[in-house]
């Protein structure tokens, strides 16, 4: 056993009772304890005021410059207030409880104070005193994140005792070629230098080096699935008849944008080989991934194959039918639908045809995956929206056939760092171009005390016989949030247009045969305007709608906005997109500026990841971010995508496989469950 697996009670210095409170805090070994690293550091660097920006923590040096004030208020709290010139600033100095200092402050006497600066009042509320001139040796100290007994003072120590004591024991994990490479810290330095930075310098270069080995192992890991995957998956080399699948291309009322094209080789190519296709296709709403998922459907029944089409509503799946059933007319192809909705004997039928490989493509929701449904031949799987559904949903599916080739399809835009972490295993494709003569949407921020003007454009739309979709953020009034919910906008609406216009009310409390009634009558134009909660924002097309007005915009991310924005502009009328918003945050109002800028949905989410971080990205349920101790996905976006590449690199070579420089990574990929046996994890 490594010397680092010991117990941190090996540690002279640390005793039962520390190695008790450690282990509360999942610290077991002294490799544990090396590996615990600082949540953030405290800057003792001296700085000059007129560079400090207000509310941000700063050192500085001075001279007392009058008289101590002490007041008391409550049982045992004070203030002691004092000023300090510093440098050509005087400054005034606020120091909570702590009335001890009083009589330790004279005139004239050099100080140095640490704390938060208010630079409208050019006050510090400070938190640590010197009554002597600056005399740090380290510019940087850790902060720690701690329990119980144990303090930040207490783990600096511990820490020190274990590098002390062991860090001669550090092995190597990253191999010299990526050292060399890029120039990076060894394992032994850079955990001396992560716990004990000496400057803001030498703590930029450890943290390089850990941000590199967390993605390169995370990577690594991510590539080693994708490898066993395709090499255990045993799929399906399709053999398709090109001549046919070209006159149907050809013969499409449209022709295919470059990056269309693009991703249909990308899909045919993982049809015809024998390892299983695992691909997620991203595509901005509008796009044209409907007429992709079409041709590799064609493509797959070709060969002699069925194929399946997953989406997360009736009302889409019912899209989906009519619109395909248009695209083969001429073909004879046999498309037919599958929801919960379709019961009795037409259901027996349905179910029969598809297990006799009468119906070459089944549309349907979730009641594809039932145990009752059986296919012929099952070749391709294609889930629309695919973050709807969970990964059990969409593993059912795939299991219905003999490895069938599967394909993931959303209108959400990934940014690329998100889609290469999260998605790693899988194969990306983008469809990054719009198709010719497309509208552009209009969009604009409008505060709410423009509403009349709103509702009288609206009225305009109306009375060109448009129709209009108006979303709020929650169903019913809500203490906690001032904010318009779509029962009060609903009663409002009615009332503002009287009887000329009908207003229909949507939001995720109606059961799903009571939100597909609303739908239906405003797809047929019986509803003119809708009011409705965000569970309109996934595949409803109407193209007769132009308007979408969105209250308070700013409590919405900036995909969902985009996703929103996307419900309109599906005919050949020019489209509007209204934000109603007052935002008081900065972020609020950057969001706003962002959305009249641009309508690229993929520069939408790179900005909106920017604001927002990735945890927030997906929303709170979604499983598959990465933890990460050091790295960030989104400030160390460069170096994800260098370590993706070297890890691509290594798993598909035979040195990364045989050579013993390589042993620690490989006893990684082993550790983490990925090569230990055929099971995955």
């Amino acid at each position: 056993m490594s010397n680092l697996k010991q117990s941190v009670t090996a540690i002279k210095g640390i005793g039962e009772e520390i190695g008790q409170q450690l282990q509360e805090m999942n610290i077991f070994t002294i490799e544990d304890l090396l590996l615990y690293f600082p949540y953030r550091y405290e800057d003792y660097r001296l700085r000059d005021l007129a560079d400090v920006k207000h509310e941000e923590r700063v050192t500085v040096e001075g001279k007392v410059h009058s008289e101590p004030s002490l007041s008391y208020f409550g049982k045992k709290r004070s203030r002691l207030t004092f000023r300090v010139l510093v440098g050509r600033y005087l400054i005034k100095v606020v120091c909570f409880n702590q009335p001890y200092h009083k009589n330790k402050l004279t005139l004239q006497q050099p100080i140095t104070l640490t704390g938060k600066w208010d630079q409208h009042r050019q006050t510090i509320t400070v938190s640590e005193i010197s009554f002597s001139p600056y005399s740090k040796t380290n510019d940087v100290e850790p902060v720690y994140s701690t329990k119980g007994k144990i303090n930040v003072k207490g783990m600096r120590r511990f820490i020190a005792l274990a590098l002390q004591q062991y860090s001669e024991d550090l092995e190597e994990t990253l191999p010299s070629m990526f050292l060399k490479k890029y120039k990076l810290l060894s394992i032994r330095e850079a955990i001396e230098t992560i716990h004990n930075p000496h400057s803001h310098d030498s703590l930029k270069h450890a943290r390089r080096r850990f941000v590199y080995e967390e993605f390169l192992l995370f990577q690594l890991k991510m590539q080693a699935l994708r490898k066993v995957e395709r090499e255990q998956s045993g799929g399906i080399a399709q053999d398709i008849d090109s001549v046919r699948l070209d006159r149907f291309i050809n013969e499409l009322p449209f022709p295919l944008t470059n990056a269309q094209n693009r991703v249909v080789n990308e899909i045919l190519n993982d049809l015809k080989s024998p390892f299983r296709m695992n691909r997620l296709l991203q595509g901005d709403v509008g796009s044209g991934k409907t007429v992709v998922a079409a041709i590799a459907l064609y493509a797959s029944i070709l060969a002699g194959y069925q194929g399946a089409l997953m989406v997360p509503t009736e009302i889409l799946a019912e899209q989906h039918v009519a619109s395909l059933k248009e695209l083969f007319a001429p073909y004879e192809i046999n498309v037919e639908l599958l929801t919960s909705s379709i019961k009795g004997k037409k259901r027996r039928e349905t179910l029969e045809k598809l297990a006799d490989g009468v119906i070459h493509i089944i549309v349907g929701t979730h009641a594809l995956i039932q145990d009752e449904v059986h296919f012929k031949k099952l070749g391709i799987v294609i889930t629309d929206e695919q973050h709807r559904f969970g990964v059990e949903q969409r593993r059912v599916l795939r299991e219905k056939g003999e490895s069938p080739d599967v394909l993931f399809m959303t209108a959400t835009p990934i940014p690329r760092t998100l889609a290469i972490t999260v998605f790693g295993e899988m194969d990306v494709s983008i469809i990054d171009e719009m198709p010719a003569g497309r509208k552009q949407i209009e969009t604009y921020w409008v505060k709410h005390d423009l509403l009349d003007r709103v509702l009288g454009f609206i009225e305009k739309e109306l009375k060109a016989g448009r129709q209009a979709y108006v979303i709020c953020p929650l169903i019913e009034e809500s203490d906690k949030l001032d904010v318009q919910n779509a029962i009060d906008v609903h009663s409002i609406l009615t009332h503002h247009f009287k009887e000329q216009w009908q207003v229909g009310l949507m939001h995720g409390r109606l059961s799903s045969h009571e939100k597909d009634q609303v739908m239906k009558l405003f797809s047929i134009n019986e509803v003119q305007i809708l009011v409705s909660t965000t569970v309109v924002e996934v595949g409803v097309n109407v193209p007769n709608a132009t308007v979408m007005v969105i209250y308070d915009a700013e409590r919405f991310g900036l995909s969902q906005l985009h996703q929103l924005r996307g419900r309109v502009g599906r005919g050949r009328e020019q489209s509007y997109c209204i934000l109603l918003a007052d935002p008081k945050s900065e972020v609020g109002k950057e969001r706003m500026k962002i959305m009249t800028e641009t309508t690229d949905g993929f520069e939408l989410s790179e900005r909106d990841l920017e604001l927002r971080g990735p945890g927030d990205f997906f929303g709170k349920k979604q499983s598959g971010m990465p933890e990460f101790k050091i790295a960030d996905m989104v400030h160390d976006y460069r170096a994800l995508e260098v370590a993706r590449d070297d890890a691509t690199k290594l798993i598909q070579s035979k040195e990364f496989w045989t050579y013993p420089e390589f042993l620690p990574l490989r006893n990684h990929l082993k550790t983490s469950g990925v090569l230990s046996g055929e099971k995955l994890d």
